[in-house]
């Protein structure tokens, strides 16, 4: 039961943040729809991860797959684009179409070649700690901006509490139970600190990298 409510919690609240980010972009510039799509991206993997949770454990569908799969996703592709994303927003940098293509091509092949080399998990909590990183300082950079930079550190302490970490010296992750609820807290926090983030063109035009 614990594990539905946890999948039902992660569906709802990445898909109203998918659903938030997407009705936001109306108002913003061309240069700042790359960036916002891949914001989008994110959240809607993560909804469709907790989708795939709840017609498996509520239904009995055989959706397990497609969850591990939409689950991957969003910890290899979702959460570093999430980064990214917060980095580029909070820094005032507009980057092209063709830069932002680059980084998903770019993730995706990392991705591969740790999978190829034997190291997924070690990749998998590098690049973790790197996507959270990056939302904590992007919402620092706000200071004293208090709301931004409170949500910037409390999405990325989510995103940390939810990582793999695991190993003799530190032991199991004692939140291992509770990664889809620690996924569906972030999601609002973390849309609500894009959106709120002064890199768009309301402050002015600027060119593309």
């Amino acid at each position: 039961m614990l594990e539905l409510l946890q999948a039902a919690l992660l569906a709802a609240t990445a898909l109203t943040s998918a659903v938030w980010i997407g009705m936001a972009r109306r108002g913003y510039g061309e240069p700042d729809q790359p960036a916002l799509f891949c914001a989008l991206l994110a959240f809607s993997l993560a909804a469709g991860a907790g989708a795939c949770a709840v017609a498996r454990l509520a239904s009995g569908l055989d959706t397990l797959e497609a969850e591990r799969w939409l689950r991957q996703a969003t910890l290899s592709l979702g959460l570093p684009l999430v980064g990214v994303v917060a980095l580029t927003l909070g820094r005032k940098w507009i980057w092209s179409r063709p830069t932002w293509g680059r980084v998903v091509i770019g993730l995706c092949a990392f991705f591969e070649l740790a999978r190829q080399f034997g190291w997924s998990a070690p990749y998998a909590l590098a690049l973790g700690l790197i996507s959270a990183s990056l939302v904590i300082y992007a919402g620092l950079l706000q200071w004293p901006a208090r709301l931004q930079a409170s949500a910037g550190a409390a999405g990325g302490a989510l995103m940390l509490a939810q990582q793999p970490w695991s190993g003799p010296a530190i032991g199991p992750n004692p939140f291992s139970a509770y990664e889809q609820l620690l996924l569906a807290l972030a999601c609002p926090l973390i849309a609500w600190l894009l959106l709120n983030l002064p890199g768009n063109l309301r402050e002015g035009i600027r060119e593309p990298a």
